[in-house]
């Protein structure tokens, strides 16, 4: 193989062919600003089956600061990583250290697994008295313990390393290796465009989700290949869900203070690069062939898939945290750091760093990888995690940053979902409600306002009808629509569904942070007993608040998003916080019961409503409340009389009801009436009167264990009175004049 000038474009390594379609070799291209030498670094596996270094090519071309280098002879599978070079100088933000085998940013496909270790880390150890410790005690130490903040925990002999000196220690026979690999476009099916509000999302774990499901073969449990395998795309699409929000799939890495007390970072908030798929998830050797088909099988079942991505923070952590590729290919220009002092990072993620998306190489890096995964492996759209960080600018966040400006005019990106978490820990960090066009958000007021709701709290009811219209109040100054407000009661972060019924506080002891760590208010309730209970009577009130909620969420306007399990009374034995738990804890239970069959046909049931109902597919907020007008939300007291001022200040009611209707250009009319009682006596409610001759038909019941109503071909005029259980709720249709049953439309 042969060195020469290579170029700036693209990013990463590229193979590059002749006009016959023979490789000629491959270009490498690595963005640093401040290196003052770029190695490439080639790797060959020995007879024993180890890598070993075998050459290093210094890159010979330095333009637009991006170095660069033509390998002739390279081909496809070659394994390679770099050394950067340049000052280190931490108080100016270098941490460059050639002793380091570094990641390139752009590879597709990660070799090898992490041994983590002190080896990892840029800086020198040091003893007691300050001086740095020699090569052989540096690699006995432990690596330094943080707790769940990235705070380094001082070991017992004093030792926590001193970041301004530099740690000689090689790494190369420690760290995984980058990939030449080809990109080919993504092959599968391509769903049609449809809008955001009739997706209903389903968030997942992909070894979570497949690790005891019960009709895989063992070799496809917790991968790619098993989600995407018939049994389980059988189950998701039998539930009604039209679109999976996948955990994080880029590689990533376990924090330094997990791997130290023999945990991993389960969830996978941790990433380390961001064009790889997770490699731990695969079934076989080519795992980017294994995502690709399990995205196409998704799609032939007509359901879409989404990432959780996080390209807010990577897993090299704080200051005193290891250096994997960014910390040593160009500290200064991929990290946000501390104007005074560049030792250390602004922290507005918790996690130790934040990248500088500001930064246009960076910027540039993140738009690539989201066209990657968009145009080669075929997803539809992306969940942002602590998206605030990513509208940060210099003065703080923006609606005009430089990354929603990308976003709306790039033309791959045009047509995916865009779905923000609008908040960071950082200041001004909470945007619910601020994020431009084309995203959507994570809506926690939802969250919160529908669990406290039917907890029970007072003065519940002015905020549970601004969510349940789908937040106008938070999104429709911007000119967005219902589908802006992404409802959710339940995520991967804090109780499921079982576990918000069944626990008053968060049980996190297994997580190893003395139960310090999660949310600590739940709005949550158990009943009458903490946790797993015989007792009859509260087991009944704990399944029926589970399918009140549910329901809410699923005849809310809105996109609702469902937790993966929750449709089966899934436990985390009241762990609030699973982040580390690789475990049965953070493993969904297949266990068949009948309480888990009845939910699962409850949802079923509230899934199938809501699909079939144009009301919930509606794009514009709607405001009026008279009954003549093509589009209805209206609000009544159990009584059947409109909401007045007097009503929605009585602090001490639980109960309301909610008239939509909807009617379509041919004139067709729909209409739905919520009934919901939070109280603990049963009530009489009594229907409304809206439109003459109109008559009711049961379509959904709390009370009952299926959702099924006791008396579905039943029929009740305005004025009729129906009896509500106590913590329940029920759903009509409107049976227009002239009908026989709800739904056979007619011309009103």
């Amino acid at each position: 193989m042969l060195m020469r000038k290579g170029q700036p474009y693209p990013l990463g390594s590229s193979v590059v062919r002749d006009a016959d379609g023979k490789v000629q070799g491959v270009n490498f291209a690595l963005f640093s600003a401040h290196a003052t030498e770029v190695e490439l670094c080639c790797f060959v596996q020995d007879s024993s089956g180890h890598w070993q270094e075998t050459v290093r090519f210094t890159l010979p071309e330095h333009r637009q600061q991006i170095w660069c280098g033509f390998l002739e002879g390279a081909d496809v599978g070659l394994r390679y990583g770099y050394r950067v070079k340049g000052p280190y100088q931490p108080h100016l933000g270098h941490r460059f250290n050639a002793n380091k085998l570094l990641l390139d940013p752009y590879t597709r496909w990660l070799d090898g697994a992490l041994q983590p270790g002190p080896w990892m880390l840029g800086y020198a150890r040091i003893d007691d008295t300050g001086k740095p410790l020699d090569v052989e005690r540096q690699l006995e130490l432990p690596e330094i313990e943080r707790d769940s903040a990235n705070r380094p925990r001082v070991a017992a002999d004093g030792d926590i390393g001193d970041d301004t000196l530099l740690n000689s220690v090689d790494n190369a026979w420690a760290m995984p290796r980058s990939v030449v690999m080809e990109d080919t476009p993504f092959g599968g099916e391509r769903l049609p465009s449809r809008p955001l509000v009739s997706e209903v999302i389903y968030e997942l774990h992909v070894k979570g989700f497949t690790q005891q499901f019960p009709k895989l073969d063992a070799a496809l449990k917790g991968t790619y290949a098993g989600l995407g395998s018939p049994e389980v795309i059988e189950y998701i699409q039998s539930l009604g869900v039209t679109c999976v929000e996948l955990l994080p799939v880029h590689s990533f890495f376990s924090e330094p203070f997990l791997n130290d007390k023999g945990m991993n970072n389960y969830w996978g908030y941790n990433s380390i690069n961001f064009f790889c798929p997770e490699r731990s998830y695969c079934a076989t050797d080519d795992g980017i062939a294994e995502f690709k088909q399990m995205v196409a099988n998704f799609h032939q079942a007509g359901i879409r898939v989404i990432l959780d991505v996080v390209y807010n923070h990577t897993a090299e952590g704080n200051r005193l945290g290891p250096i994997y590729s960014f910390r040593g290919i160009d500290n200064l220009s991929y990290y946000r750091l501390h104007p005074n002092d560049k030792r250390f990072y602004i922290n507005d993620t918790g996690c130790g760093n934040c990248l500088d998306i500001s930064h246009p190489r960076v910027l540039q890096m993140v738009m690539d990888s989201l066209r990657y995964w968009v145009s080669v492996m075929g997803v539809d759209g992306f969940r942002f995690d602590l998206a605030s960080c990513l509208g940060r600018e210099p003065n703080g966040f923006s609606t005009g940053a430089g990354f929603f400006d990308a976003l709306l005019q790039d033309p791959v990106l045009s047509g995916a979902m865009m779905i923000a978490e609008p908040w960071d820990i950082g200041p001004g960090g909470y945007q619910l409600g601020q994020f431009p066009l084309p995203f959507s958000e994570w809506n926690d007021r939802y969250r919160d306002t529908v669990r406290r709701f039917w907890r029970g709290d007072h003065g519940m009811l002015p905020e549970l009808a601004r969510r349940l219209h789908g937040s106008g109040d938070l999104f429709e100054h911007s000119g967005r629509g219902p589908c802006s407000s992404v409802n959710f009661i339940t995520s991967h972060d804090g109780f499921t569904l079982a576990d918000l019924v069944s626990y008053v506080q968060r049980h996190n002891l297994d997580n190893g942070e003395e139960n310090r760590d999660g949310h600590h208010e739940n709005f949550s309730a158990n009943y009458g007993t903490e946790g797993p209970t015989d007792d009859v009577a509260i087991i009944a009130l704990r399944q029926r608040q589970q399918r009140n909620i549910m329901a809410t969420l699923l005849l809310s306007q809105g996109v609702p998003m469902l937790l993966a399990g929750d449709e089966q009374a899934n436990s985390q034995r009241g762990n609030n916080n699973a982040y580390c738990q690789d475990s049965p804890i953070g493993w969904l239970d297949w266990s068949e019961d009948v309480a888990a069959d009845e939910m699962r046909q409850f949802c079923q049931r509230v899934i199938a409503l809501r699909r079939q109902s144009s009301i919930f597919h509606t794009r514009d907020f709607i405001h009026s409340s008279e009954p003549a007008d093509s589009e209805v939300l209206a609000w009544y007291d159990r009584h059947g009389e409109a909401m007045t001022w007097k009503h929605w200040a009585e602090g001490q009611c639980r109960s309301l009801q909610l008239l939509q209707k909807m009617t379509d250009e041919d004139g067709n009319v729909e209409m739905l009436l919520l009934m919901l009682h939070a109280g603990e006596e049963e009530y009489e409610f009594v229907v409304p009167e809206v439109i003459v001759g109109c008559r009711w038909q049961p379509l959904l019941c709390t009370s009952s264990t299926t959702g099924e109503p006791q008396h579905p071909e039943g029929r009740y005029a305005a004025g009729k009175s129906l009896l509500i259980e106590p913590r329940s709720l029920k759903l009509l249709g409107a049976v227009m004049p002239g009908e026989q049953e709800y739904g056979k439309r007619s011309n009103a």
